[in-house]
């Protein structure tokens, strides 16, 4: 079997981070959340792995991609680029991909999810099926308007994916994560192949609909545990949550002078921590500098940091980031690389910002 991974999309619902960084590479408890992705498949028995990029912006470009995974020789996989010249659909990531695929079955991943139970099992059994086509991964969510939802028949036969249903006839979404035999890619061919819907774009869920009219067997599964689809700052935050309860190999690296640390606390190499209160789960990168300030759980502060006179809990700190003497507790935030947040005492105290667009501020 092989793998395709998205890592393109314009992540529009990540921006202003997004603007600059491709949401892939957003590290959930100081790790890029493709890496996750890579991980889940190389250790369901999988080492060729496409990963889809396209170029529509500097945000979902290629050279930082390329800059962080190469070839893919250090998670011992390979790594394929395959360019998708623009977002136009999950579908479409799967049509670039059929030379990439040939004749093998394969697993489509969505870069920005992930899945607490891994892909082994479903991985396993589908290699033996003979007969399914298609297997798609089911979650239980609280919010199944935002997903695609599965329809069942009287005999629980699957009918059809509603996309984003106003009602939805079950709190069960389509994570994205599916399994296909290489005969998903007739849907591209003929008179009756899918077309791009009226957002312009080649619908995963015509594609599944495309297989169900034609009399091809799809197979549902209820994955247990937790699956996130990282797409905004609310799913993000839960990821790195759940990502620092589960991580319990913890490091005490670098310096901790004069400090409390209390829980399970990762502190890197090069990393200082001095008159601080530090409380677990937490992550700290290398050569980060956290003093005179407290940190509290669920927190992931990536490299390069310098944390000064302040509060920070339930938040992601991307790198080389500068918070200094900030008077408020920083709560549920997602702040990115190179940024200085800093208060100035001089008179008339007031609050200077450049804000890039699609930017929130709140001040209570």
């Amino acid at each position: 079997m092989k793998a395709i991974i998205t890592a393109g999309g314009r992540g529009t619902r990540l921006r202003p981070i997004t603007h600059t960084f491709n949401k892939h590479l957003i590290p959930i408890a100081n790790k890029p959340i493709i890496e996750y992705a890579i991980e889940a498949v190389r250790d369901s028995g999988i080492s060729d792995i496409g990963v889809i990029y396209n170029e529509g912006s500097r945000s979902s470009g290629l050279d930082e991609l390329r800059e962080y995974l190469k070839d893919g020789e250090r998670f011992n996989v390979k790594i394929t680029y395959i360019k998708q010249k623009e977002p136009i659909g999950l579908a479409d990531c799967i049509r670039v991909s059929k030379d990439f695929i040939g004749d093998d079955k394969f697993v489509f991943y969505l870069g920005d999810n992930m899945l607490a139970s891994g892909i082994k099992e479903f991985k396993e059994d589908f290699e033996k099926d003979t007969e399914s086509t298609c297997y798609l991964l089911l979650s239980q969510v609280p919010d199944p308007q935002r997903f695609g939802v599965p329809v069942f028949d009287k005999n629980k036969k699957l009918v059809r994916i509603e996309e984003k249903p106003e009602n939805p006839q079950t709190d069960l979404a389509v994570t994205g994560i599916y399994f296909y035999s290489p005969e998903v890619f007739r849907a591209f061919e003929g008179k009756d192949q899918i077309h791009p819907s009226k957002r312009g774009e080649l619908e995963v869920s015509d594609l599944h609909q495309y297989l169900l009219d034609h009399n091809y067997k799809i197979k549902t599964y209820n994955v247990s545990g937790w699956w996130k689809d990282t797409g905004k700052l609310n799913d993000l935050l839960s990821a790195n949550r759940l990502i620092l309860e589960k991580h319990h190999i913890y490091k005490k690296g670098g310096s901790v002078t004069d400090s409390t640390v209390e829980g399970d606390v990762d502190i890197d190499n090069g990393a200082i921590v001095s008159n601080s209160l530090i409380r677990g789960p937490v992550v700290i990168g290398k050569d980060t500098k956290i003093l005179n300030s407290y940190i509290g759980p669920f927190t992931s502060i990536d490299n390069g940091c310098n944390i000064t006179g302040s509060e920070i809990e339930n938040s992601i700190i991307l790198e080389n980031t500068t918070i200094l003497d900030v008077p408020y507790r920083i709560d549920s935030s997602l702040i990115g690389k190179d940024v200085k947040v800093i208060k100035k005492d001089k008179r008339p105290k007031t609050i200077s910002l450049m804000i890039g667009d699609h930017s929130e501020i709140r001040l209570v």
